[in-house]
């Protein structure tokens, strides 16, 4: 069927090849087949953490949720929107390198993928 057997963004075995693109038609994303591996590579090496826009994030910024994250263990939420102040930034093996203090949840870590630069 091809040679990338899987989506990179939610490992879905059923994808098909559309002209020069690669799409899920689980989780309708598209890819090219030889630039898919390149970007996450690159992020990876250089070790600069970036948030969903692809903006470079800094120890002391501030950044906005935005989306909806349930609490592991706990029946809260944080809302999108939630402006957080003064994060620090880690290198976390589980994807979380965002460590920061949220006012009503307290001490947490973020996925930076979940939030924008403010």
């Amino acid at each position: 069927m091809s040679t990338e057997s899987k989506c990179p963004k939610c490992n879905s075995e059923h994808i098909y090849q559309d002209g020069n693109l690669w799409v899920c038609p689980e989780c309708a994303h598209e890819w090219s087949a030889h630039a898919a591996e390149a970007p996450m590579e690159e992020a990876v090496d250089d070790g600069v953490i970036k948030d969903a826009n692809g903006n470079i994030l800094q120890d002391g910024d501030t950044v906005v949720v935005i989306k909806d994250l349930k609490i592991k263990g706990s029946s809260s939420v944080v809302k999108v929107g939630t402006k957080v102040k003064n994060i620090r930034l880690q290198s976390g093996g589980d994807g979380h390198d965002i460590a920061c203090k949220i006012d009503g949840f307290g001490a947490m870590n973020l996925k930076s993928e979940f939030v924008k630069k403010a």
